[in-house]
């Protein structure tokens, strides 16, 4: 993110903006293959940022600058793109469409005032943008669509917008129209012609489409007229008044902005056709950041704090959007102030608190930040400041972390974090050779500071370091960093943590005799042992008579007892749900001791277990699926067969069900990519532990 050459011919200088009017930061969302990227780098050559466009295919794409996503040839991280269109700074940020990179996208979309759903014009629309536009609504986002790729041998613009608007909702429609090698604008009913490539000639529109262009034009000015503030303005285009365009255009800005109609414009990334269009769009009629309300702000212990605005002169209120380690500059953060201005040459308080559960402990610390850049994809341009509104990139603040506020040592805030999806497929990974181990720790504290949806659990009970991702794509990304990071890593097989338990009562004698001169150790003891209902947990009774253990001794035998239990019996699991009962046993007057009466304890517990059959337990997951309808009975015959047992369905919004099953943690291994390759990527679930139950014979799995 920090490299200092150029791939592609950047030419474009960074602006420092002194207005946070004159600033906009519009998020592009899509699926994976919608032409993001493609379009991203049409819209930094149009606008003269570059001198020509890079291609993915050729990995010289300045959003793409990852090894990994050059090697997938898809987006694996987000990444800005800056650029100025008649003296307004738009930051493009283009995030991953691939389900398995949504933490990205979610910090782009915390990132942004205003969204850009881009999709192909030969695919339709997929239910997990659908999902994110959803997102949007509810938090009132100003949303437009780009139909891409209409250079695509199957692209069909008019029917792709009656994709979306069924998928968005009646909100959606067109501002121009593709006609021949050009676009018909609906409103100024002119023909922009790209036939010569960018920027298009404006001329009049063939008059073989002007009956097409009459029924969606009346169709556009009854929409922005809907969302028109003037009452009034209905009846005069009802009783046959010609709306003036000036009117019309001023209306729909005002409805883009607030969220309430959503604009379409057909794009070609390799012609031209349509970016000027959309520049303009993006400029005038997104919002800018003061008109985005702020997220909300507290002190570092909680104290809410009165609501921030977008302006230069008030406190500092920035927020770590995302980390990344470049190998030239060490750890990058990419950051959105929200308010006041951040200058270089300055001390800022880092705070990070609430993601104590993904590894992140809860943080305060005071640093000084040395430069700030404005990133256009891996390239740093140093700038003198950056306002309320804007991006920008530190290097070199070791303790900032993805998530983390940015504000003054005199002022010290904290914004609520944005939510994240939770990791839920495990990988094992074990360095090597012990050499890499450092090494190893080393780059995993770097990702983990850096990826949110990334978890790290150090499982002690199977002596395995878990890796959690969100999927099979992430987790390649993530080793692919950890290699490159000089870490030699192996996976390996998942282990789930087991517990053991007494199927039936049983009888222990453990004595613990020996005599090397001096004081020897001497402890008998006896213990009678039985299962407890699942979830009993551990339970000693002292039931010795006439003194045959000392008082002072019976909590010896219940320490040993314990320690046993921790290490477990037939297998090495923890011993759970049982009680052990201490019935006799015999003392020296010289020789027993606290130490000899632990050991005791723990071979009385061997001997009943040798005595009775131990079983094995294994956990099992309360689990939540959430599907559209379409895919039930395929996911239920799946639980059935993953030994879940279902709970019962619930009816949600927008055609999905939740399914609630419990499902044991051993047949859930692989269910984060499993579920994804038998709903097409549309389903998503939650867990968490419910209990420990019997393990069948022959049941148990690796991942």
């Amino acid at each position: 993110m920090a490299e200092k050459h150029s791939k592609n011919g950047e030419t474009g200088a960074a602006v420092a903006v002194d207005d946070p009017a004159n600033v906009r930061n519009v998020v592009l969302v899509g699926p994976s293959g919608s032409g993001k990227t493609t379009l991203t780098e049409a819209l930094l050559a149009a606008s003269g940022t570059v001198s020509r466009a890079g291609s993915v295919v050729d990995g010289t794409t300045v959003c793409d600058h990852d090894p990994a996503a050059v090697r997938q040839q898809r987006s694996v991280g987000l990444s800005v793109a800056p650029l100025l269109h008649d003296g307004i700074k738009i930051n493009l940020i283009d995030t991953p469409g691939y389900a398995d990179f949504v933490g990205e996208l979610r910090a782009g979309l915390r990132a942004a005032d205003a969204a850009l759903f881009v999709v192909c014009a030969a695919e339709g629309v997929d239910a997990a943008t659908t999902a994110v536009w959803e997102e949007c609504a509810a938090v009132g986002m100003p949303r437009a669509v780009v139909i891409a790729r209409l250079d695509h041998q199957r692209a069909d613009a008019d029917a792709e917008i009656a994709a979306c608007q069924a998928a968005f909702g009646s909100g959606v429609l067109p501002l121009y129209l593709p006609a021949g090698e050009g676009l018909i604008g609906l409103i100024t009913q002119r023909y922009f012609d790209y036939s010569g490539g960018f920027p298009a000639k404006i001329g009049e529109p063939d008059p073989a489409d002007l009956d097409r262009l009459t029924d969606a034009r009346n169709e556009l000015i009854e929409g922005i007229i809907a969302e028109s503030e003037d009452e009034g303005l209905m009846d005069r285009y009802l009783g046959g008044e010609e709306i003036p365009e000036a009117t019309l255009i001023a209306d729909l800005e005002a409805a883009v902005a607030k969220g309430t109609f959503h604009p379409v414009v057909p794009v070609c990334a390799q012609s031209g056709l349509g970016l000027g269009e959309l520049l303009d769009g993006m400029a005038r009629a997104f919002p800018s950041p003061l008109e985005h309300p702020l997220p909300e702000v507290t002190s570092p212990d909680g104290i809410p704090h009165p609501r921030l605005s977008a302006d230069p002169a008030g406190p500092l209120a920035a927020e770590v959007v995302r980390t990344a380690v470049d190998s030239y500059v060490g750890r990058v953060s990419l950051v959105r102030v929200f308010s006041g201005t951040l200058r270089p040459e300055r001390p800022v308080h880092v705070s990070g608190h609430g993601l104590a559960e993904r590894g992140h402990e809860d943080h305060d610390a005071d640093e000084r930040v040395a430069h700030l850049y404005s990133p256009l994809g891996a390239n740093l341009r140093e700038v003198p400041y950056c306002v309320a509104g804007d991006l920008c990139a530190l290097t070199k603040v070791g303790s900032a972390e993805t998530g983390d506020t940015v504000s003054s040592p005199d002022q010290p805030l904290l914004m609520k974090p944005w939510p994240m999806p939770e990791p839920l497929l495990p990988v094992a990974v074990v360095a090597k050779k012990r050499s890499d181990e450092d090494t190893l720790a080393r780059n995993l504290s770097r990702l983990v500071a850096g990826d949110p949806t990334l978890r790290l659990d150090r499982n002690a009970e199977t002596a395995q370091l878990v890796l959690w991702c969100m999927g099979e794509a992430h987790a390649d990304v993530v080793l692919s960093r950890l290699r490159s990071g000089g870490a030699e890593i192996e996976t390996e097989p998942v282990r789930v943590s087991l517990r053991e338990t007494f199927a039936g009562k049983a009888t222990g004698h453990g004595r613990h005799v020996k005599q090397s001169g001096g004081h020897g150790q001497y402890a008998v003891c006896d213990l009678e042992v039985e299962p407890l209902p699942r979830g009993g947990g551990f339970q000693f009774v002292d039931r010795v008579v006439g003194g045959a253990v000392p008082h002072q001794f019976i909590p010896s035998v219940e320490k040993g007892v314990r320690a046993q239990l921790t290490r477990g019996l037939a297998e090495g699991h923890p011993v759970v749900d049982i009680k052990v009962t201490l019935v006799d046993g015999k003392a020296h007057s010289v020789d027993s001791s606290d130490a000899a009466f632990q050991t005791a304890g723990a071979l009385a517990l061997k001997d009943a277990a040798s005595k009775a059959r131990v079983a094995l337990l294994e956990p099992v997951d309360e689990v939540a699926v959430h599907l559209p309808d379409d895919h039930l009975g395929t996911v239920l015959g799946d639980l059935s067969s993953r030994r879940g047992r279902v709970l019962g369905t619930e009816t949600a919004e927008g055609g999905r069900t939740i399914i609630r099953a419990e499902v044991p943690a051993t047949e859930l291994l692989r269910y984060a990519i499993d579920l994804r390759a038998l709903t097409s990527g549309t389903a998503t679930f939650t867990r968490r532990h419910s209990r420990f139950d019997p393990m069948p014979e022959g049941a148990m799995k690796s991942g």
